[in-house]
């Protein structure tokens, strides 16, 4: 079964073919990060504009990559929820129209679900059930995969998602945007206990997170060393603020991953790429005896061959959609309305 995939959750235009969820015949992406730069994060509207400038010729590239015909298309899947409501509202408009054109069903696929199934395209032995870590810019949630579309959120963050926090301390400290792989490169020279900086937990509610206070002790420290007039060892602070972020995620992961009897932990999503969090993810399952699942960094950001591949699980469980397809801002992962 080959599926077309379509994202456009954010400010990446997306558009993959994957056969019967597991082999990828292409992969295309188109990313704005450059246009974004000199505002230091996305833009939604300019976002929603790029998208409709390419989505139709990446899709026809896409096709066309993957060695077939648009009548080879047996089905549609596209980023519905959550994200930029402009930015998802031109991939669905733009799916359905190729659905009724193409006369073939219309998938619509969460977009964490997605990034979890990113897991499936690296590793074909990975089934559920499993322990997922979703960490991306949008989002941040401990998931328990009990199947392919059988899924709930255990513990998740009160606030800022980790790549959000990843941005704005990167923003702060000078450096470009997106700001995980600079702030990673800067860390990489410095001492990461430093600086003190915070954990937040919260009580009764032992897998959530919070990452707003530690943004803001980041935001706190650089004006203050500039307000006094004094070098700011920002290696040093980049590599104390990732251990945060990590020591934050990984020990409510193996916790959660120990309380449910989860034998295999699987990390998803565009922040799953920092070394830092795979390298902590690492001792931590080999402490344990535990099987660890990280996809390789062309698949850890936006892609649409997450959705295709998710796509085909969510069609062979029966979800479909019509021309009133909608796309929504929020929608938690367990609760799905389409």
């Amino acid at each position: 079964m080959n599926i077309l995939g379509i994202e456009s959750s954010c400010d990446e235009t997306a558009a993959a073919v994957v056969r019967d969820g597991r082999e990828v015949l292409s992969n295309e992406i188109f990313s704005q990060a450059d246009m974004h730069a000199i505002y230091g994060g996305v833009v939604p509207e300019i976002a929603s504009r790029n998208h409709i400038t390419v989505i139709s010729r990446l899709c026809d590239e896409a096709v066309k990559k993957a060695g077939l015909n648009k009548s080879d298309i047996d089905a549609i899947a596209v980023t519905a929820a959550p994200g930029l409501i402009g930015a998802l509202l031109v991939g669905v408009n733009f799916a359905k129209g190729a659905a009724m054109a193409l006369d073939v069903p219309l998938v619509p696929v969460h977009h964490v679900r997605g990034h979890i199934a990113a897991n499936y395209l690296a590793f074909p032995e990975l089934e559920p059930p499993f322990l997922c870590l979703a960490i991306s810019g949008g989002n941040t949630a401990i998931v328990d995969v009990r199947g392919y579309t059988d899924m709930s959120i255990i513990g998740s963050t009160r606030d800022d998602a980790a790549g959000e926090c990843f941005d704005k301390a990167a923003r702060v400290l000078g450096l470009p945007y997106p700001g995980g792989l600079p702030l990673q490169n800067l860390a990489e020279g410095g001492d990461d206990t430093a600086f003190r900086l915070p954990h937040a937990k919260i009580d009764g509610h032992p897998y959530d997170m919070s990452f707003s206070g530690l943004k803001t002790a980041v935001v706190n420290t650089v004006h203050n060393a500039a307000q006094k007039g004094e070098e700011l060892n920002r290696a040093g602070l980049a590599a104390s603020f990732q251990r945060a972020v990590s020591e934050t995620l990984v020990p409510r992961t193996m916790d959660a991953a120990r309380d449910l009897c989860r034998d295999v932990v699987v990390v998803a999503g565009g922040v799953a790429a920092n070394k830092r969090i795979r390298a902590d993810f690492e001792a931590a399952c080999a402490r344990e005896g535990k099987r660890l699942f990280v996809p390789p960094l062309k698949l850890c950001g936006d892609n649409a061959a997450m959705i295709a591949c998710q796509g085909y699980y969510e069609y062979l469980s029966g979800v479909r959609a019509g021309q009133d397809l909608n796309a929504y801002a929020t929608m938690d992962i367990d609760r799905v309305f389409f």
